[in-house]
C-alpha cells in the first residue's frame, strides 16, 4: 500500500462515518506504519518532529536521519489486517492513543536530535586525527608564485608585459588583453551609470553585427567597473576595465584593437528602448541578488559604512544601486535626453588617453609583434580629458547605524564589521591564517552546524583593514551576532596544537595562491597588484607571515577584534520582517528598517 492510498481509504470511509473520524484514521495510518517499522528496523529511518524539518541539514547528514517513506511491502505487512472501520472504532485509534503515540513519537525525535549534536560537537580523537596522512610546512614553498612583469611606455601610455611560454596552445599563441581607464574623474553623481554604461557599450547600437564580430574575431570581451581600497592611501583605485583575448594567427590581434576602439569611440547611445530593457534587467538582477545572494548585499552595505571604496562600491551594486535603478526606470521614459548626455559624459571624462594603462600577457614574440597594433589604438584615443576631481568621493560614507534590510524572506544574511587598522593593528599575513581558522572551525560549528544557517564565515581585506563576519540563509538573527560577538572568546581561551596550526596554514595558502594557475589570471592579478600598489617584495614578506604564524598572533587578532568589531562594529542584516520585529522588541531600536522590495 503506497501512502498516496491513506488519502482513498479515508475518502472510503467518508461514506460510513463524519469527515473527522476519516482524517483521524489517515493520521492514525501513517503514524502506525512509521512507528511499527521504527520499532522492528535499524536506524536507517526515524521520524523527526515537524518543528525540526523547518531547519536546513547538512546534506552528508542526511544518511544518518531521514524522512524518507518505507516501502509498499513494509507498510503491506503490519496493516493487510485493518480495515477502515475497525480502525474507525478501534480504541487504539482513539484521540488519547492518537495523542500518546505523538508524545512518543516527538520523545524519539528530541532524543535522537540531542544523539546528533552530541555527536556534532564532540571533536575527533587526537589517535583518529594523527592516523590522516599530512604534509608538514617544509613541503611549502618558501616563495610566492611568481609573475613576471616588465613596465614599458608606448606612445606615452604605460603597457605592462607578462610573458608565459604557456599562452601557446593547439590554435597557436594567444594574446590576453586588459585596458584599465582611470575614473577618478568621474562626477560622483554619475557613478551610479557606470555598470549600465559598460553594458550599453557593448550591446546598444549595431547590436547583432558587433557580437557576432566579437565571437568571430575575439575569443570574448568584457568591460565592467573595479574599484578597491589602497593601504594606505584614503584614495581609492576605481577603474573601468575591458578585458579581451585573441589568437595571433591571422590578424585576430588587430582585430581585437579594433573591435575595441569601434566599442569605446563609436557605439552611440541613442537606443531609448533597449536601454529601457537594460535598466529593467539590472534591477531584477539585483532584485534576485537581495533574495539568494543577501550576503553580498550586507557586506557591500557594511563596506559603505567604513570607506570611500565601500561607498564606491555600493553605488554601483548594493542597495543604493537597486534604489537608483527604480528612479532611472520612471526617468527613462520621461528624460531620456539627460541620460544619453549622462552616459556620453562618462565617456568623454573616463576614456581618455591620459587615464589609460595596457596590460599584455602572452609569448614573447606575439608581446613584441602586438606592440604596433597597441600603438595604432593608443593614438585613437583622445588625450584630454576633465581635471581630475578624485577629492569629491574621499570621505565618503553611509551613516554607521545598524540596519536592516527587510524584504520577503524565510532566511536572514546577517552581518557585522569594523576596521582594524583604527585600533593600531597592522597588516600581518597571519591575518589570513586566523580568519580561515575562524571560518572552519568556531562559525561553521556555531552558526552552520548548530545555528541551521547554510554558511557562516569571515573575511578580513588587507587594503582596506576591514574584518567582517557574515551568514548565508540563516534562520537566526541576533543568535547570531551573539556568536559573532563570542569570537574574542573563542580565540583567546583556544588551545592549538602544531597539527592543527599547520592545517589552518596549509589552507590558507591554498586559498592565497588558489587564483594563480593560467597565464591569463597570473597577467590580470599581476595588473591588480601594480594599481593597488603591491610589490613583489611585499608578497614575500605576506608569505613568510603566512608561514610563520604563531597562537600569540591569533592573542594579538583577539584584541584587535575586543577594541572594535565587539562593541562598535557596524551591522546590517537582509532579513525577514517578523525576524526584525522580533529583534527590535528583545532590543528596542537596535535595528533602523530599509524596505527594498
Amino acid at each position: 500500500m503506497h501512502l498516496g492510498s491513506i488519502n482513498s481509504i479515508a475518502t472510503s470511509s467518508s461514506h460510513h462515518s463524519s469527515s473527522k473520524p476519516s482524517l483521524t484514521m489517515a493520521r492514525a495510518v501513517l503514524i502506525r506504519s512509521i512507528t511499527s517499522y521504527t520499532s522492528h528496523s535499524s536506524n536507517r529511518y526515524r521520524l523527526i518532529p515537524n518543528f525540526y524539518r523547518r531547519y536546513p541539514i547538512r546534506h552528508h547528514l542526511r544518511r544518518h536521519i531521514s524522512t524518507a517513506r518505507p516501502s509498499p511491502i513494509q507498510l503491506r505487512s503490519p496493516l493487510s489486517h485493518i480495515s477502515p472501520r475497525s480502525i474507525a472504532t478501534s480504541p487504539q485509534f482513539s484521540s488519547d492513543a492518537i495523542g500518546a503515540h505523538d508524545e512518543a513519537a516527538e520523545k524519539l525525535g528530541f532524543e535522537k536530535v540531542s544523539e546528533l549534536n552530541l555527536k556534532q560537537e564532540t571533536p575527533d580523537p587526537p589517535k583518529t586525527l594523527k592516523s590522516v596522512p599530512t604534509l608538514s610546512l617544509h613541503d611549502i614553498p618558501k616563495k610566492p608564485t611568481q609573475i613576471p612583469i616588465e613596465v614599458g611606455d608606448i606612445n606615452g601610455v604605460k603597457v605592462l608585459h607578462h610573458e608565459f611560454s604557456e599562452t601557446i596552445t593547439y590554435d597557436g599563441p594567444t594574446l590576453y588583453c586588459d585596458i584599465v581607464f582611470d575614473m577618478s574623474s568621474l562626477k560622483h553623481e554619475l557613478l551610479p551609470l557606470v555598470p549600465l554604461f559598460c553594458q550599453s557599450l557593448l550591446e546598444m547600437g549595431t547590436e547583432d553585427l558587433l557580437e557576432e564580430l566579437i565571437r568571430i574575431k575575439t575569443r570574448g570581451l568584457s568591460i565592467f567597473p573595479f574599484t578597491s581600497s589602497k593601504h594606505g592611501s584614503d584614495t581609492p583605485v576605481s577603474h573601468i576595465v575591458i578585458r579581451g583575448k585573441a589568437l595571433s594567427a591571422q590578424h585576430y590581434t588587430e582585430h581585437l584593437f579594433d573591435l575595441v576602439n569601434w566599442v569605446l569611440q563609436d557605439v552611440e547611445f541613442a537606443d531609448q528602448e533597449l536601454f529601457k530593457q537594460f535598466v529593467s534587467q539590472s534591477k531584477a538582477i539585483m532584485e534576485n541578488r537581495l533574495r539568494n545572494s543577501g550576503h553580498d548585499i550586507a557586506a557591500a552595505r557594511m563596506d559603505a559604512k567604513l570607506n570611500s571604496a565601500g561607498w564606491i562600491r555600493e553605488q554601483m551594486g548594493g542597495v543604493s544601486y537597486l534604489e537608483f535603478l527604480k528612479d532611472l526606470e520612471e526617468k527613462v521614459e520621461h528624460d531620456w535626453s539627460s541620460i544619453s548626455a549622462s552616459l556620453e559624459e562618462i565617456r568623454k571624462t573616463v576614456l581618455s588617453k591620459n587615464n589609460c594603462i595596457v596590460n599584455l600577457t602572452s609569448d614573447g614574440e606575439n608581446l613584441k609583434d602586438s606592440e604596433k597594433y597597441v600603438a595604432e589604438f593608443i593614438d585613437s584615443l583622445p588625450t584630454t580629458s576633465p581635471v581630475a576631481s578624485s577629492a569629491s568621493w574621499n570621505n565618503k560614507r553611509i551613516s554607521s547605524i545598524n540596519e536592516a534590510i527587510v524584504i520577503p524572506t524565510q532566511v536572514n544574511y546577517v552581518g557585522k564589521a569594523a576596521n582594524l587598522y583604527e585600533t593600531g593593528y597592522q597588516r600581518k599575513g597571519s591575518a589570513y591564517v586566523i580568519c580561515n581558522h575562524i571560518s572552519n572551525t568556531w562559525l561553521r560549528d556555531r552558526v552552520r552546524v548548530n545555528g541551521g544557517a547554510y554558511n557562516g564565515f569571515c573575511d578580513f581585506n588587507p587594503y582596506s583593514g576591514i574584518f567582517s563576519f557574515l551568514s548565508y540563509r540563516d534562520p537566526n538573527l541576533l543568535k547570531t551576532l551573539d556568536i559573532y560577538d563570542g569570537t574574542v572568546d573563542f580565540l583567546r581561551q583556544m588551545e592549538m596544537d602544531d597539527d592543527i596550526l599547520t592545517k589552518a596554514i596549509f589552507e590558507t595558502i591554498g586559498d592565497v595562491d588558489s587564483y594563480q594557475q593560467s597565464p591569463e589570471f597570473k597577467g590580470y592579478s599581476s595588473l591588480l597588484q601594480y594599481l593597488l600598489g603591491i610589490t613583489e617584495e611585499e608578497r614575500q614578506i605576506r608569505h613568510e607571515e603566512i608561514l610563520s604564524t604563531r597562537l600569540s598572533d591569533f592573542q594579538a587578532f583577539a584584541n584587535a577584534l575586543d577594541a572594535t568589531i565587539k562593541d562598535k562594529g557596524v551591522v546590517v542584516a537582509v532579513a525577514s520582517p517578523d525576524d526584525v520585529d522580533a529583534a527590535n522588541k528583545e532590543r528596542p531600536n537596535f535595528f533602523q528598517l530599509k524596505k527594498a522590495l
